[in-house]
Formats: C-alpha cells, structure tokens, sequence
C-alpha cells in the first residue's frame, strides 16, 4: 500500500518547494489538491500557529491520512510586524504577489535601508486524523530592498534580501535557498518524527 503524506496546501509552488526540502522520506507526499473534494481550510486565526494548525487538521480529517501544513508570515519591523499573518492578502482578498508587493513597497516609502529590517517565519504542523499534533517554527532574517529583483522564488521572495549577501531570496536558485529558509528549518526541524510515521519494517517480517 502506498504510503502517503498530505501536503495541505493548493499552491503548486509551494508542494514543489516542500518536496524539494524533504527528499528521501518513506512517503510521498500529495498536494491537498490532488484529492477530489478538498477545499482550502478558512485562514482565519489571529497567528500563524493557528493557522498551521487548522490546515493541517483539516486536511488530515478529510483524507483520513498525516498531513502537513505550514503559514508563513513576513513580519516588517517598521510596519509594526505587518502583513504577517495577513501576508498572502495583504492588498486584499485574492491580492496577487505583484498586488502585495507594491502595497509593501509603498507602505515603506521613505524607510531608509537601515530601517527596513525584516523576518520571514514559518510555523509547520503535521496532524493526523486522530488529532494528534506536532508544530514546529522557523525563521528568517533580512530585510525589505528598494524594488523586486531576481526571477526565482514567489511571493515576497523579489524583496526579502538575505542580510550580509546583498541577494535577494529571488536571486538564490532554489537549492542554495532551501539549504537555510525559515520553511527549510521549520519543516527539518520534524524530520525525526516523520522518519517515525512510518517505521522500517525488518526483513521477512
């Protein structure tokens, strides 16, 4: 039987950026999308290990298998913290990238480079249908750069620029980035408990 790991997400980049970080696992892991009937868990707690939460336990409950879920925020200093939680529709409902972008950049007008600190964080939470939860964090520092550069990446990624290298997360192939993102260090951060979900089974037995 085909052991599988629920991706809850129905963001293509996304599912291809978790596959990429978790090689090698006794699994393979499916989009939320790819089960007829699925649809995305409502965004609505007030912080990012809420949302984690929900997705994964509603992903796990409809497909009766573990499933993984993570929220990712970018936290601005000079905006008080914002968009974070509120990152994906910061324009809006149904806000695009280009949308969420520009509205950071012009919410930051003025801001000189030394003012625009900035974090991406991750909360990752893997359930199963039972409700049994792990949750784990990670993040990322850098700053916001004066205009998007780079064609790798989504999102934020064209402004998030890794503090010390002068790049920003869309100027990194995706190898050298899922080596250090703030959703590489919360999703290795799970890898000895999802080594455990499915245990090697001795010779012959």
């Amino acid at each position: 039987m085909e052991k599988v790991l629920v991706v809850a997400t129905f963001n293509p980049h996304k599912a291809a950026e978790i596959r990429a970080i978790l090689p090698g696992l006794p699994c393979v892991l499916k989009p939320l999308a790819d089960f007829p009937g699925a649809v995305p868990a409502e965004e609505d707690g007030g912080t990012l290990e809420a949302n984690a939460i929900k997705k994964a336990l509603a992903a796990a409950r409809f497909t009766g298998l573990w499933a993984l879920a993570d929220d990712t925020g970018l936290e601005v200093d000079a905006l008080g913290g914002a968009p974070g939680v509120f990152s994906a529709r910061f324009a809006g409902e149904n806000s695009t990238p280009a949308a969420n972008n520009a509205k950071l950049l012009a919410g930051l007008a003025g801001v000189p480079p030394a003012g625009r600190s900035a974090r991406f964080a991750c909360v990752v939470a893997l359930a199963s249908p039972a409700g049994k939860l792990l949750v784990s964090r990670g993040a990322l520092e850098g700053r916001i750069a004066g205009a998007p550069r780079g064609n790798n990446g989504f999102g934020y990624d064209p402004l998030f620029e890794i503090i010390g290298s002068g790049k920003t997360l869309a100027e990194l192939s995706e190898a050298v980035k899922n080596g250090f993102s703030h959703r590489a260090l919360a999703l290795r951060s799970l890898l000895p408990e999802l080594g455990k979900l499915w245990p090697a089974r001795a010779p012959g037995k």
